[in-house]
């Protein structure tokens, strides 16, 4: 009797193995697409987290991150592909909340990263692998403050600092729009709000028209380099603009195009401050010659080994909690130390 209980046990054991095994085989990772580099280094973290798991992923995107509807159909390909778990970034929680309830539906666990899902269904995403953007954009605003704060005070009428943003629904986007906005208004008492009405009505610090800085972001219509650099050139061209800051990678890029023209940015007392947020070479390149003061970047390697890993957990029906992947201020003094230059991507 004691010999059967035995190989029954271990029987179980067998086949508690291999469920939990079968379970995080195949992955769905739906990202926001390939126009940056960013999400190449976020897909490479993936496959060598996948690796070391020894389970396979299905890396995607839309050719842009204005393609709702491309990664729309991206995201129905990976639930009709029935996987163990799907990861996604979702380029709007709107466009994507039935194919969701799909999922849900069909007890296919999502994990959320870089902007994650917000909006979705509850108990639909059981964590979020992603940078604290808000806390990113605040710190990018610390860096810019203290370069242009003696300006500021020493400034006889309005000064203007300008902030190009990629969009208003990317939840990565806005909160790092918002949070250096709110956190530049904190260290200058006040600011007056223009431009993009999405961001002059969620900042909480609120808009003071008697305020001597103005801030003004500037969304274009679609996410194109086109109507980025014009937004870009408008703000630069502005006589009062002091300082300017770039969300993402896109939208620091076009900073530096629209700089290779005008020739204002630099670090010196007189020129516009310019910082940018993620890396490439474009803007490793700029930091690294003054261009740009500076740059925040994320942990992309970091992100996408780490939704790899909360996907295969969840697969297991273990519980899962979000997963903050970290940022960096980096500059042309610290971008080679090593703890930063891992993750500056080209």
């Amino acid at each position: 009797m004691k010999k059967i209980l035995a190989l029954v046990l271990a029987m179980l054991m067998v086949v508690g193995m291999t469920s939990a095994l079968a379970a995080g085989e195949h992955i769905e990772i739906v990202s926001k697409g390939f126009q940056h580099e960013y999400w190449q280094a976020v897909k490479k973290g993936a496959e060598a987290k996948a690796e070391e798991l020894g389970v396979t992923v299905n890396f995607v995107g839309p050719a842009s991150e204005s393609e709702y509807a491309e990664q729309l159909e991206q995201l129905k390909a990976a639930i009709d592909a029935a996987p163990s778990a799907i990861g996604l970034a979702a380029l709007s929680t709107e466009t994507c909340l039935d194919a969701i309830a799909d999922a849900q539906a069909k007890n296919i666990p999502i994990i959320g990263f870089d902007s994650g899902v917000p909006g979705a269904p509850e108990g639909a995403i059981l964590a979020n692998a992603a940078t604290d953007n808000y806390a990113a954009g605040a710190m990018a605003a610390e860096m810019v403050y203290e370069a242009i704060a003696a300006r500021i005070e020493a400034a006889e009428g309005t000064v203007r600092i300008g902030v190009s943003a990629q969009d208003n629904v990317s939840e990565s986007v806005t909160l790092r729009g918002l949070g250096f906005i709110d956190k530049m208004a904190e260290l200058c008492g006040s600011v007056k709000l223009e431009g993009d009405t999405f961001y002059c009505e969620h900042a909480t610090c609120g808009s003071d028209d008697s305020a001597k800085v103005i801030i003004e972001t500037l969304v274009p219509a679609q996410v194109t380099s086109e109507l980025s650099l014009i937004d870009c050139n408008t703000l630069l061209s502005k006589e009062d603009t002091i300082a300017i800051y770039g969300s993402n990678q896109h939208s620091a890029e076009a900073i530096i195009s629209a700089n290779e023209n005008l020739q204002v940015c630099g670090t010196g007392e007189t020129d516009v401050i310019a910082a940018g947020f993620d890396s490439g070479a474009v803007i490793k390149a700029a930091v690294a010659d003054g261009v740009m003061l500076g740059a925040i970047t994320q942990a992309p390697f970091a992100m996408g080994a780490a939704v790899v890993e909360l996907c295969v957990a969840a697969a297991n029906g273990e519980t899962v909690a979000d997963v903050d992947t970290g940022c960096q201020w980096y500059t042309a003094e610290n971008m080679n130390d090593e703890d930063i230059a891992v993750n500056l991507y080209n």
